[in-house]
């Protein structure tokens, strides 16, 4: 089941104050940065001791599925109506500036909050937890043992509607100071991507199997423009 109402406008409590320029509250734009990002973290509170939790998540829609084990305390409380921030952050490059105050990251980054329902229909377990293999290594799903009943019953997944949710960037060169522009240092960005490094096999490999195609973000470069 997934929601149907996508975010349109910032609420209070997502909405940025620090830079809002680098803020952005597109449906689009949010869906995909959630999509490239390959660890989401957990945020939550249990005995007003706040705990943040790093996992792996897949987007469907309007909802954020997000893994755990079933006996995990962040699975316990959310399912129990907990209120969860989510948040996910792709690191673009290093910005190197002309003065140590401007030096920076560009970044995309992304904050949901809400409230989660814990996925208990088998079937859509067994989908998500499919969809999740897939994204990382299309056709992968197929050609793997699928989860057996006590597989399904250790490991829960929770569906967080991304009704509340803002993205933050930054993107282009340094911002420096005018009175800076002649210092003689050079300034500008190193780009960062991630990319995948040879294979390393799992031994005993059946006869006749070929290292796996890999997914996004591994698939190919994003351009990024300046501004």
């Amino acid at each position: 089941m997934q929601n149907s109402h996508p975010p349109t406008a910032p609420s209070e409590r997502t909405r940025v104050r620090r830079v809002p320029k680098r803020a952005d509250y597109e449906p689009g734009v949010i869906h995909a940065i959630l999509d490239e990002a390959l660890v989401c973290h957990v945020g939550f509170v249990v005995d007003e001791q706040p705990f943040v939790i790093p996992t792996i998540h897949l987007r469907q829609g309007n909802e954020l599925f997000i893994h755990g084990s079933a006996a995990s305390r962040m699975i316990l409380h959310a399912a129990a109506g907990a209120r969860l921030c989510v948040t996910v952050t792709l690191v673009d490059g290093v910005v190197l500036a002309r003065s140590q105050f401007h030096h920076s990251l560009n970044y995309r980054s992304v904050v949901v909050l809400g409230q989660a329902r814990l996925v208990v229909d088998q079937a859509e377990k067994r989908q998500v937890f499919a969809s999740l293999v897939e994204r990382f290594s299309p056709g992968r799903s197929a050609a793997v043992r699928a989860p057996n009943e006590l597989e399904l019953k250790a490991t829960s997944l929770l569906a967080l509607p991304i009704d509340e949710a803002s993205a933050k960037t930054r993107t282009g060169g340094p911002i420096d100071d005018e009175a800076d522009l002649a210092w003689p240092v050079w300034a500008g960005v190193i780009p960062l991507r991630i990319a995948a490094l040879a294979p390393e096999v799992a031994e005993p490999l059946a006869p006749g199997t070929t290292a796996p195609e890999l997914g996004r973000p591994f698939g190919g470069a994003r351009s990024v423009e300046g501004g």
